[in-house]
């Protein structure tokens, strides 16, 4: 049953990626009538996955790790939803392909959701949802102050946003830093003008990168084994940072599909070239790197305008209990799963 919505309690959550489901999880339970807001038509952020006709690729996140109790703890609520991926150990590779370090991390397990990166998500959104509560496919393009106190949202252009009808006594912004920062200049925040202008100024020391992403899927795996013996790698390949055999994950589908990960240089250097160019490099960097040079059945390449955090804010999150309005995410703390989540776990616990 839904709780009575008061004036004190109404509070807007943008962003549902890990951070803004973790808030809004925790505001929900100290009692505050939370309405989620996402512009992507499915919760999780960089938890993200793309089905193709010849299997899933986790296109953002490859996996992730568990250091805080809290996170552990939060984690056993959606059991079902989790393996371990051994990733037959991650290894280092050099520029040319071959094995410069032993595994890392020692000894750390690596998670994944499953049957998809973004099952994680989707289990914790589930009892928002259900209680109508949450709303994807749906961009805030602008908070302003109301005169009478709290926030008013509006969509792209000024227009309406289901489930943002009423006034908002807070707004937590679970956004990346750049997002963030745009809204926030793009907005009227009346009295709380000055702490945009402070806020606006610390979101400028933090630096995210993109990051280009390939997708490769190989049809002749059915008939032989191709590449190298390891599941994962770590590149110092100029082009790529990261490499994962899709198909070795617990829970996908078993045609061969690989995962490219541009460095934060090479992508930050590409950011503006198109899909087919950035995807030929990179089709020739996995080449040298893997060995593997015959021609997939699916390449594809996209890019996330803020994957990883290089420099982070330093704190958990930015909250003003003065004027209601808080900003959270993996970039106060870094670039983790883990990172995301207790940054929004943390502003709740002040916010409520």
């Amino acid at each position: 049953m839904k709780r009575t919505s008061t004036p004190k309690n109404r509070t807007a959550v943008i962003g549902a990626g890990i951070a803004g489901l973790a808030a809004a999880r925790t505001l929900q339970r100290a009692g505050h009538d939370v309405q989620v807001f996402d512009a992507r038509p499915t919760p999780g952020g960089r938890m993200a996955h793309e089905e193709t006709p010849f299997g899933g690729f986790d296109t953002g996140v490859q996996y992730f790790t568990v250091r805080d109790a809290r996170f552990e703890a939060a984690l056993a609520t959606a059991p079902q939803a989790l393996r371990r991926w051994s990733a037959n150990a991650v290894r280092v590779l050099d520029e040319h392909g071959r094995v410069a370090e032993a595994a890392r991390p020692g000894g750390e397990s690596h998670w994944v959701a499953v049957p998809r990166m973004d099952a994680l998500a989707r289990a914790w959104a589930e009892p928002l949802a259900a209680d109508g509560l949450m709303h994807l496919g749906q961009t805030v393009g602008r908070l302003q102050a109301d005169p009478k106190g709290g926030w008013r949202l509006s969509g792209i252009a000024g227009r309406a946003l289901v489930g943002a009808e009423q006034t908002f006594s807070k707004v937590v912004l679970a956004l990346p830093a750049g997002a963030a920062s745009r809204l926030i200049a793009d907005s009227e925040l009346g009295a709380a003008q000055a702490l945009g202008k402070q806020w606006a100024a610390q979101l400028d020391q933090v630096d995210t990168a993109p990051c280009w992403v390939l997708l490769l899927a190989f049809a002749q795996s059915q008939l032989t084994h191709l590449g190298p013996h390891w599941n994962a790698a770590i590149s110092t390949h100029h082009r790529v940072a990261w490499i994962a055999r899709e198909s070795s994950k617990p829970g996908r589908g078993a045609l061969e599909r690989w995962t490219v990960q541009a460095s934060a240089s090479w992508s930050r250097e590409h950011a503006a070239d198109a899909p087919a160019r950035a995807q030929a490099k990179l089709e020739r960097a996995f080449a040298e790197l893997t060995g593997i040079r015959v021609t997939p059945q699916h390449s594809q390449a996209m890019l996330w305008g803020e994957a990883k955090t290089l420099q982070a804010l330093g704190q958990t999150h930015l909250w003003s209990p003065e004027h209601g309005l808080g900003l959270c995410g993996d970039w106060c703390l870094g670039h983790r799963v883990e990172h995301a989540f207790v940054s929004g776990l943390e502003l709740a616990l002040a916010a409520r």
